[in-house]
């Protein structure tokens, strides 16, 4: 029997490519979203995946889903929070819904969901868990406190849980990506894409198969000996220690 995935913010962009990359892999995926029905419609379609919505940022919402997937599919043996949003300012113009709208949706939501489902994870002595970062999680970035400050939140999060569930067969590892090609790089102004594209040592933004290809090993039965990883994938633009 095949087992099964669940990719938040999974209809577009990189979590996109992460449903195909598992389900080529054998597994029975399912993507959460949280607005966009005519792309998640799509994505079902192109993919032939089960699509669910609701709010990762709402934990009695990510309880009913996971609830919902797992009547659908079964237990969930994997996990990539992957959802995530910016609401960019500097911090002398940022308010208070923009920093909170931010950790909740791409902080919060990992809590929300790795709760929902590692009870299960341990009562059947085996779970992945991939939780997608960012290299301005690592490094910083101007006019993002929330986004740096959420994403560096991932990562102390998964150093901590990996140590919690590492006896019990369950794996937690985080993916750090640099600058991406996705609709969200699509809206950046010619000249501030030409540097950032500038600042990358390979010289181009990334593709997101390239992040899925390292979610998909992370997800693999053979990467048990893997755990409270930071998997830096940023053509070289910042190096990191983890």
């Amino acid at each position: 029997m095949s087992k099964v995935a669940l990719v938040t913010g999974g209809t577009r962009g990189i979590g996109k490519a992460i449903c195909a990359a598992l389900k080529a892999a054998g597994y029975n995926v399912a993507a959460n979203y949280g607005g966009n029905d005519d792309a998640a419609n799509a994505c079902a379609d192109e993919l032939g995946i089960k699509c669910f919505k609701w709010n990762v940022g709402d934990f009695d919402a990510c309880q009913a889903g996971i609830a919902e997937v797992e009547a659908v599919l079964g237990p969930i043996d994997v996990l990539v929070n992957n959802a995530g949003i910016a609401r960019d300012a500097t911090l002398h113009k940022m308010t208070a819904e923009r920093w909170r709208e931010v950790i909740n949706v791409d902080l919060d939501s990992v809590f929300n969901m790795c709760r929902g489902v590692i009870e299960g994870m341990r009562a059947r002595s085996f779970g992945r868990i991939v939780n997608i970062s960012s290299i301005n999680g690592q490094k910083g970035q101007m006019g993002q406190t929330n986004y740096s400050a959420a994403k560096a939140g991932v990562i102390g999060f998964t150093k901590a849980l990996a140590q919690e569930t590492a006896r019990k067969g369950i794996t937690v590892n985080a993916i750090a990506p640099g600058y991406i090609d996705t609709d969200m790089m699509a809206g950046v102004p010619e000249n501030i894409l030409t540097a950032i594209v500038g600042s990358i040592p390979v010289g181009r933004l990334g593709n997101a198969d390239e992040i899925a290809h390292c979610v998909a090993f992370l997800a693999d039965e053979k990467a048990a000996f893997v755990t409270g990883a930071v998997l830096t994938v940023n053509g070289g633009q910042y190096i990191a220690n983890g």
